[in-house]
């Protein structure tokens, strides 16, 4: 006869190989997560060298545009600066014309004042005679232009 031994296996076994399994499941779980993991690291480093190659050129042109500006700027500093010198020079002419012919001009005006009004007052001695009116479709011609439209009466 022949004799089979039979082989029973114990909790400590099965323990064992449960261990085994779930230790297998861990690392099968693991080995995905780190294989997408080192995809989006070289997807990340893809684009962040996309982005530093494009970058770089605006940086250039921002900086030539900023030392355009600044350029610009100190021109038109200079150009203000000028025109404030200018000012200063005008304002500086004015008051020279003022304080030199300001007194005789004054002179001369009130001399003219004086006179007109010495003329004026012979005027009005005067008889003046009252200026005649054409009155034309409702409308009164003033004198300076009535002697053009209308006859002369014999």
């Amino acid at each position: 006869m022949s004799r089979e031994r039979v082989h029973t296996v114990s909790g400590g076994e099965v323990a064992g190989i449960l261990v085994a399994v779930f230790w297998a499941i861990l690392v099968s779980f693991l080995a995905v997560a780190l294989v997408r993991l080192a995809q989006t690291l070289k997807a990340t480093t893809k684009l962040v060298a996309d982005v530093t190659e494009q970058a770089v050129p605006l940086l250039a042109e921002a900086s030539s545009a900023v030392r355009s500006a600044q350029t610009q700027i100190d021109r038109v500093d200079a150009i203000a600066s000028d025109v404030q010198e200018v000012t200063s020079n005008a304002s500086a002419l004015s008051t020279t014309v003022a304080s030199t012919f300001g007194g005789p001009l004054v002179k001369v005006a009130a001399f003219g004042y004086g006179v007109r009004r010495a003329l004026g007052v012979r005027r009005e001695e005067m008889p003046v005679k009252a200026p005649r009116r054409t009155v034309i479709v409702g409308r009164t011609v003033p004198a300076a232009r009535r002697g053009r439209r209308t006859r002369k009466k014999d």
